[in-house]
């Protein structure tokens, strides 16, 4: 039997509530990717091109600081890996996490929450993140999504 981590960011608790449903259905670990310096709601709006957000999502080479220790990801054989969808792409905080981690060898399993738009062109912007790594684009999920059939990936 395989070994399972969920991995996410949610920078307001939707993607949250999908992971933890994913890691029930799957009987996976969890553990949340939160930054050093929390996002505002001022952060997050993507309208305003100043927003930390906007800033970050402009310069691809952005890695936003994770709180707390990254977990020992070399007992597992499968990664979920979840978060919003940022302008089409994952946020750079996930390139923090990837980077930060050894995952050659393992499969990596995208889930995403949005609002419209699709995954986009978010497994390329990670594969180089991730070298070695085998990323499946899994869903982008509605918040109120039943991702168990995404738990048997």
């Amino acid at each position: 039997m395989s070994k399972k981590l969920v991995a996410y960011f949610s920078a307001t608790g939707t993607t949250a509530s999908l992971a933890k449903k994913l890691a029930e259905a799957a009987g996976a670990d969890i553990f949340e990717i939160r930054p050093a310096i929390p996002y505002t709601m001022d952060d997050l709006n993507w309208r305003d091109r100043k927003s930390r957000s906007s800033i970050e999502m402009s310069d691809r080479s952005s890695r936003p600081a994770i709180a707390g220790t990254i977990p020992d990801v070399s007992g597992y054989d499968t990664v979920y890996i979840g978060f919003p969808v940022w302008w089409y792409v994952a946020p750079t905080i996930i390139n923090t996490f990837l980077e930060s981690c050894d995952l050659s060898g393992k499969r990596i399993i995208l889930f995403a929450t949005s609002g419209g738009s699709g995954f986009g062109k978010t497994v390329e912007g990670l594969q180089t993140s991730a070298p070695g790594a085998q990323l499946i684009a899994g869903r982008v999920n509605p918040s109120s999504a039943d991702i168990s059939d995404l738990a048997e990936m």
